[in-house]
């Protein structure tokens, strides 16, 4: 297969300058703000969408340097493989987040209940329509009995163990 080539669209700018208190998850914080900077080529491609109240975003963990096919999640104490963890050490470093959209002012994006760390890359941006996109769920494996210890953050930043 040849290779797969990506360009952001974007940078997301946060007040989070490091992985260390950034949050693990966007649904785990309510209130936090930052922005987004499209780039003037793909401005055009935002008409329309300040109708909807929530994005899906992804994104390039462009902190994330290695990575392993079985890690220790945060919230677990035993390894998992890759694929069942939102770990952000992947083997292709993707990272989607749904943000609430607050305005759009030019190539500027207003968001809050932001996850990521100041500076990453954006490679789309997707509309989040609930009666679409939320599904059916009845089972969430080995996260079932942890899912409540859910925090805002992570202490060290870590976010997994490598």
């Amino acid at each position: 297969m040849k290779q797969i080539e990506f360009k952001p669209i974007g940078i997301i700018h946060s007040p989070y300058k490091k992985m260390k208190g950034t949050p693990i998850q966007s649904s785990a914080v309510k209130e936090i703000e930052g922005t987004i900077e499209i780039f003037p080529e793909y401005v055009e491609g935002l008409s329309d969408l300040d109708g909807f109240s929530h994005i899906q975003l992804l994104f390039y963990f462009h902190l994330s340097k290695k990575f392993k096919l079985k890690v220790k999640p945060y919230m677990d104490d035993q390894f998992r493989g890759v694929f069942a963890t939102r770990a952000p050490s992947r083997p292709n470093s993707i990272g989607l987040s749904i943000v609430n959209l607050i305005k759009i002012e030019g190539n500027i994006l207003y968001i809050k209940n932001m996850d990521m760390i100041e500076g990453t890359p954006l490679l789309d941006i997707k509309p989040y329509v609930s009666k679409f996109d939320d599904a059916n769920v009845k089972k969430i494996g080995w996260l079932e009995n942890k899912i409540h210890k859910l925090p805002k953050t992570k202490d060290d930043g870590s976010f997994l163990k490598l």
